[in-house]
């Protein structure tokens, strides 16, 4: 399986290891009387701006910044309650085994911080390499801060690789005094994981202009249901003639207490074709709930655990009021709530603040992937299938201006299959950007990301959006589609100038799967009905899936025409021929980047940094 690791490179020399050997040796004799020393210091909390709980009861909140220059992420570790000690780390999925860990113990009498990482059975190995690098320890009043760094890339085939995109986080607490590190035992420990994006992007905050209004969009006095998972729906509505406004930046609103629980909010604007919505305040998956709310589904404004505020660029934002704008709105919060609280309330949402001093652009929002179709389908037992969705050159000649957009903010999509989702530019057979990439994408952490670099895309440019499922657990075929269990493939892109072209998608030829059909019949024993009555996901769950019928619906799809939706916002196509269209053809591929190892060798051997905590409580 391949994972995160780091990758090989060229590491610095035997000599030059010695010497660095000799050095970190001092900084660690050094750190133990810092961290004596510092005792009592609170850190600032503005050389942290990133913050997020690790635990659902927020004993753990961990914050971070980030240091392109020199490619290395600053944590504080703030521990409200110190046991004997703490894991902390990262991994492929957020599991225990083959992971990446910080860990902080101690034997009873002295503690310990040191560097290790766990094998696939989840034994503790103390790593020979040392990158984690404790910077100090220090008691205030809420807590013990841990101080540490950590490069992006290390020459350590132990260690994660930070990439842009989701890091799953994970931690356990030590309830009970250790030996030594290798005493560990990872499946008794209370523990959980947490996801983030720990590489935020290094953004300038534009001007806000003088006359800013805002306004919250929050659901009043919530109780939050005593179960694991729960989405709240809350209907709003702008005051009566609110005219036309652009939204500049919003942020998070989050009932003090709350932070743990409060997942992940979203506010959609409803469809203007109908003149009124029904007032609504409950769990989105009650029988209760009006169906009319399914009809508000214009993302404006999306938030998850971790993100900050979300500015727009100093010359756009994102139009609602006004003529052909519903007034409706619909809050979605999400609540993660492990430990069955009762009777917790919350009244959280988002904060929006607009300007009626409309900026130069409207910005515009537009789909990209694959259609919600179930002509693409990924088999049972997969672990790695990859599906992919095409915007054509011919619909971005057709519908773009001639100046192009800008691409600033990017929102990946899939349901609980997905695993990996990246879009890429192509101009004229050639891969010449990322626009957005999520190696370690999860479903259950979605939020829009500003990107560090706007994307411009001109008329005749290729935007092609692919995603990586896993269906190891499930026994049948999974379609595309909208439920739950079905799947999707869609990067929902933020932009200006807006244009009329609000989708740009595909999926494979309807006759050329029905081919696929008859193929798979005629060279299997077990007969696949072929009817016309028969849906196409009833003749995808009857497939045997052997080798032959898997390769081949690969294949199918590596190189059988598609059908295009290049769609304007009412839901019709752009005029031309859309089906039957060849697959973007690209002869030149972007190349893998290379991680850059810091030329900062482990100590030899490698040892724990010894830690003055005083006496630690059971």
């Amino acid at each position: 399986m391949q994972n995160s690791r780091s990758k090989p490179c060229s590491c610095p020399s035997l000599k030059l290891r010695e010497v660095a050997s000799m050095y970190l040796t001092m900084v660690a004799a050094f750190l133990v009387i810092l961290v004596v020393a510092l005792q009592g210091s609170v850190p600032q909390e503005s050389d942290f701006p990133y913050k997020v709980p690790l635990d659902p009861q927020g004993l753990l909140e961990l914050s971070w910044n980030v240091s392109y220059p020199e490619q290395a992420v600053h944590f504080q570790l703030l521990i409200r309650e110190l046991r004997f000690g703490l894991l902390f780390g990262m991994s492929d999925r957020g599991e225990f085994e083959n992971a990446d860990l910080a860990v902080l113990w101690s034997d009873g009498h002295n503690s310990y911080f040191g560097d290790a990482w766990s094998d696939a059975k989840g034994q503790l190995h103390m790593d020979s390499q040392q990158d984690y690098q404790l910077l100090g320890a220090r008691r205030a009043p809420e807590g013990l801060y841990l101080l540490f760094r950590r490069a992006f890339s290390t020459c350590d085939p132990k260690d994660y690789l930070i990439e842009d995109g989701t890091v799953h986080l994970i931690y356990g607490i030590l309830e009970k005094p250790v030996p030594s590190l290798q005493a560990i035992n990872i499946s008794a420990l209370h523990g959980g994981l947490q996801r983030v994006q720990l590489l935020k992007p290094n953004i300038s905050i534009p001007e806000l202009p003088s006359d800013m209004k805002s306004m919250e969009i929050t659901a009043p006095d919530v109780v939050i249901p005593s179960q694991e998972t729960t989405y709240w729906c809350y209907m709003a509505e702008l005051p009566e003639g609110f005219p036309k406004h652009h939204i500049i930046m919003y942020e998070p609103v989050v009932t003090a207490g709350n932070e743990a629980l409060v997942h992940h909010m979203e506010v959609f604007q409803c469809t203007a074709q109908f003149d009124s919505f029904p007032h609504y305040n409950g769990p989105c998956d009650s029988k209760m709930k009006p169906d009319r709310l399914n009809y508000c589904r214009h993302v404006l404004a999306a938030w998850a655990m971790g993100a900050q505020a979300f500015y727009y660029p100093e010359e756009a934002g994102l139009a609602f009021g006004g003529p052909g704008s519903s007034r409706y709105l619909r809050l979605e919060i999400h609540y993660h709530n492990p430990l069955v609280f009762k009777g917790r309330r919350d009244s959280s949402g988002i904060r929006l603040y607009y300007t009626a001093t409309l900026r130069p652009y409207d910005a515009g929002i537009m789909e990209l992937g694959l259609v919600y179709t179930p002509v693409m389908a990924i088999p049972p037992g997969e672990h790695s299938f990859i599906l992919t969705g095409y915007c054509t050159d011919k619909c971005t000649q057709l519908a773009l201006p001639a100046a192009g957009i800008r691409i600033f903010a990017s929102q990946l999509h899939t349901h609980l299959a997905g695993r990996k989702v990246v879009t890429v530019l192509s101009r004229d057979g050639r891969e010449r950007q990322v626009v957005n990439a999520d190696g370690h994408y999860s479903p259950h952490f979605q939020e829009i990301r500003m990107l560090k670099e706007v994307v411009a895309v001109f008329p005749g440019d290729e935007l092609i959006t692919t995603c990586t499922y896993n269906t190891e657990d499930r026994s049948r075929a999974t379609v595309g589609g909208f439920g739950i269990l079905e799947e999707m493939c869609v990067n929902y892109v933020h932009y200006y100038p807006q244009t009329q072209l609000e989708l740009c998608k595909s999926a494979v030829d309807p006759g050329y799967l029905h081919r696929y059909f008859n193929l798979v019949n005629r060279f299997n024993d077990e007969e696949i009905c072929m009817c016309p009555q028969v849906s196409v996901p009833q003749q995808f769950y009857s497939i045997p899936w052997n080798t032959f019928n898997r390769d081949v619906l690969k294949s199918l799809y590596a190189f059988a025409p598609i059908s295009m939706h290049c769609n304007k916002s009412s839901a019709v196509r752009f005029p031309g021929e859309w089906e039957k269209q060849p697959l973007p053809r690209i002869t030149e591929r972007l190349r893998e980047p290379v991680p850059r190892c810091p030329p900062v060798p482990e100590p030899q051997p490698a040892a724990p940094v010894p830690l003055n905590l005083g006496h630690l409580r059971r």
